[in-house]
């Protein structure tokens, strides 16, 4: 990465430390509360393939959450896809909580995908659930990557607690959708990752390793080939 952007990216992080350190609030009441979250990463990886071409990535969060289980934020991070593209910002809102006393937690919202300079914007629905370490969810579009294609999402994950305040997390995704969206005569494809996260004086550490299948290599080439992922992010 040349030295100007790189400078550039460190700037961005430090004017979102700033901004975002006076976000958090919660109401008197505890029903209502915002948050925010910022974030340096070695590269930003969507679901097995990289949206930077290998380059890292500066995003950041605003949140906004009701005591009832509503939320709504908005996220974005820089992009790189060789085009006019250079952002991508993300907009959603949802409703969660947990059936009874049952521990099954569950999550279903909206979100819609936003890049300004092309016309790749898309929405999508989801819906998750989840049991102790175990989660699994879907999500559906009808307009997958702005292809116009109907784009299916499924993944399932695990995370567990080890000594000395570690994190160790895992799962696997599959992305399904009509040949027309991915080309190369894919229609689908899968994508793991596996890794391992700390909070140290505020920040949280995360290493992870990401890896696609070759149907992901078939269309999306370099970008889809296996990586060592590492952030370093905080909320506030």
């Amino acid at each position: 990465m040349k030295l100007s952007k790189l400078s550039a990216l460190c700037f961005a992080a430090t004017t979102m430390f700033a901004a975002s350190s006076a976000m958090a609030w919660e109401s008197e009441d505890g029903a209502h509360s915002t948050s925010a979250s910022v974030a340096f990463s070695s590269e930003y990886i969507w679901r097995g393939v990289s949206q930077t071409d290998g380059d890292p990535a500066i995003s950041g969060s605003l949140d906004y959450s009701h005591s009832s289980g509503f939320y709504a934020g908005a996220w974005g991070s820089n992009v790189d896809y060789g085009d006019d593209a250079s952002a991508e910002f993300d907009v959603y809102l949802g409703y969660g909580g947990e059936f009874g006393d049952t521990g099954i937690g569950y999550d279903v919202g909206f979100l819609r995908y936003m890049f300004p300079g092309e016309d790749y914007n898309f929405n999508e629905v989801y819906g998750s659930l989840s049991y102790s370490i175990f989660s699994a969810g879907i999500a559906y579009s009808n307009d997958t990557l702005g292809s116009d294609e109907d784009g299916y999402y499924y993944y399932v994950d695990a995370s567990y607690d080890l000594p000395m305040g570690l994190n160790l997390y895992g799962g696997y995704g599959v992305y399904d959708a009509d040949e027309a969206t991915f080309t190369d005569g894919v229609d689908d494809y899968g994508h793991y990752w596996i890794g391992v996260s700390k909070d140290v004086a505020g920040f949280t550490l995360d290493l992870s390793y990401q890896d696609a299948d070759s149907d992901a290599e078939d269309w999306a080439g370099d970008l889809a080939e296996e990586t060592f992922l590492f952030s370093v992010s905080r909320s506030f």
